[in-house]
């Protein structure tokens, strides 16, 4: 009996293991099959979406993964980011209507052309771009759709909340795959690639929307073809604010003509005229030729073989080292020159990047000309900023220099004001000295009253000279600026402005020189930034600022000058 119930027994164990082994196997052959069923419906339905995404990642230059650093302000202010977006492709194997579906999805995306969608998606390919970087509501309205063989994959766009207030110097990237084409974006493109902490410019936003407003005022007032204007730390070398009018839009920039694409302020290069007048004292002093009693005859003009060197404003008097600038002398300038000799001053202005490119962090540059070989006649008229052609930036920085105690900075659109840059000593800390007093000297009673922002004490000197014309000058067509330097006492900021061609209005007595064009402009932005850097006006008549801007020298008299008449 024992025997037939361990016999029932053992059989109910091989039929319950037996049981659980065809379950389990077709467990395996029913997943099996549905792993393959989910494919082929994959593939019969949506055409292997993956591949396609993957083939469309291909067409992409930079993985989602890789996202580019953003661009901000001195304060953190953002002046370029990336956003994530979606990019709608198509297989067009799969597209069973081109029509319809061209004119259904033209519904949604308006700027689509339906002809040239159809005629795309009526192609043998198996991969096409239907548009790139939707906004999120065309990408909702055309899931909406439902429409085979549409899908879509993640990239970047870049974006500049700005728009063109900043765009010279920021510059942009290509329409897809961000690459910098120009600006700070291709300049620092390797670096924006890589890096995850945002890349902080020394532009300060404010005083960048405060440049533009006044430039673009003035522009419009003189009706000049352009301008630009540029604020620089004396002390670092940062360029704080950087405008070149007209600008473009970043966003459209394969759209904007050339000249709205131009930096003036780095990529142009002008003969600026009178503000050279700067450099050629400051030389002249720091060489001991000159001093603030020197005098030269400014009686007549001076003519050296088919040339003549004459004056604007004619005095027709002798005049001291410090009137020749007040007055703004080109007889006196060039007579100041001579003295100092083609060797010198070739060597002061290469001290000061005048001939030379300089360093600004921006593909867009260009090298100053100058004449080959440096003749007598030369040295003259560059004494007074014609013969010679530079971009303003080289201008500022020289101007930085001339004014900070004698140390030229590198310019640079990347720093710490917080900490002064390394620089080499071109005049010394006297000389220095001596030009700040002529500087204000020319604002409060010389050409440059009309940059006099009250309380900040501006020192400054005008500049305006005839743009050439197919090899000629060009009497009526002129180049105007004014370069300010604020507080002249203990000077922070060196302010530049310039206008391309303005012509002369009613208000302006019919001229267009750099005091009647470019001074207001440097007031303006002296006056609405000074308070946002903590710069407080000051009383001019007390007695030690009295003390430290006065010339103290009296009006010439005599026949004595140690230049040649």
């Amino acid at each position: 009996m024992s025997k037939r119930i361990t016999f029932e027994s053992s059989k109910k164990q091989a039929i319950e293991t037996a049981r659980t082994r065809l379950l389990v196997g077709g467990s395996l052959m029913a997943a099996a099959f549905f792993a393959v069923g989910v494919r082929l419906f994959d593939l019969a339905v949506f055409n292997g979406t993956e591949d396609l995404r993957r083939a469309a990642s291909r067409e992409i230059a930079r993985p989602a993964s890789m996202a580019r650093a953003d661009i901000v302000d001195r304060n953190g202010v953002l002046l370029a980011t990336s956003l994530k977006t979606a990019s709608l492709f198509a297989n067009p194997r799969k597209i069973s209507d081109p029509a319809l579906a061209a004119r259904r999805l033209v519904e949604v995306i308006h700027d689509l052309s339906e002809e040239v969608v159809a005629a795309r998606l009526g192609t043998d390919k198996s991969f096409i771009w239907v548009r790139r970087n939707l906004t999120p509501r065309q990408q909702f309205k055309v899931n909406r759709l439902g429409i085979p063989g549409l899908d879509f994959v993640q990239e970047e766009r870049r974006v500049y909340p700005h728009g063109r207030l900043a765009a010279h110097v920021v510059g942009f990237t290509k329409k897809y795959d961000n690459v910098g084409l120009a600006g700070i974006e291709k300049s620092m493109n390797a670096a924006i690639a890589d890096a995850r902490a945002p890349l902080r410019l020394s532009l300060d936003i404010r005083v960048q929307q405060i440049l533009r407003q006044e430039l673009a005022n003035q522009i419009e007032k003189f009706k000049a073809i352009g301008g630009g204007g540029i604020v620089l730390n004396v002390e670092s070398g940062e360029v704080v604010a950087m405008v070149s009018l007209p600008d473009f839009d970043p966003h459209s920039a394969g759209q904007a003509a050339d000249d709205m694409r131009f930096n003036r302020m780095t990529l142009g290069i002008y003969e600026l005229g009178s503000v050279f007048k700067i450099f050629n004292h400051a030389i002249a002093l720091e060489t001991g030729v000159a001093s603030f009693r020197s005098s030269y005859n400014a009686t007549k003009p001076i003519r050296i073989s088919r040339h003549t060197i004459s004056d604007f404003h004619p005095q027709k008097r002798w005049l001291t080292l410090p009137e020749v600038f007040q007055h703004s002398s080109n007889i006196g300038s060039a007579m100041i020159a001579l003295d100092i000799g083609s060797e010198d001053q070739h060597r002061y202005l290469g001290h000061l990047g005048l001939l030379r490119r300089t360093s600004i962090e921006l593909p867009e540059q260009a090298r100053p000309m100058y004449p080959a070989p440096w003749r007598e006649i030369n040295t003259m008229t560059i004494s007074f900023g014609h013969g010679i052609a530079v971009s303003p930036l080289h201008l500022v920085s020289a101007v930085a220099a001339t004014v900070n105690g004698g140390i030229l900075r590198p310019a640079t659109l990347i720093g710490d004001s917080s900490s002064s840059a390394d620089g080499v000593q071109v005049f010394s800390a006297e000389t220095s000295s001596q030009m700040r007093r002529l500087l204000r000297l020319v604002v409060e009673t010389g050409t440059g009253r009309n940059a006099d922002a009250k309380g900040y004490l501006v020192g400054g000197k005008t500049g305006t000279a005839e743009k050439q014309v197919n090899g000629s000058y060009k009497r009526n067509t002129l180049v105007s600026s004014f370069v300010g330097v604020y507080p002249i006492t203990a000077p922070r900021f060196v302010v530049f402005a310039m206008l391309d061609e303005p012509k002369g209005i009613e208000e302006s007595n019919y001229f267009a020189t750099g005091g009647w064009t470019a001074a207001p402009v440097v007031k303006g932005v002296v006056d609405r930034m000074a308070p946002l850097f903590g710069i407080a006006p000051i009383d001019k008549t007390a007695p030690n600022i009295r003390h430290a801007i006065n010339v103290g020298v009296e009006p010439a008299v005599g026949n004595r000058s140690n230049a040649v008449n």
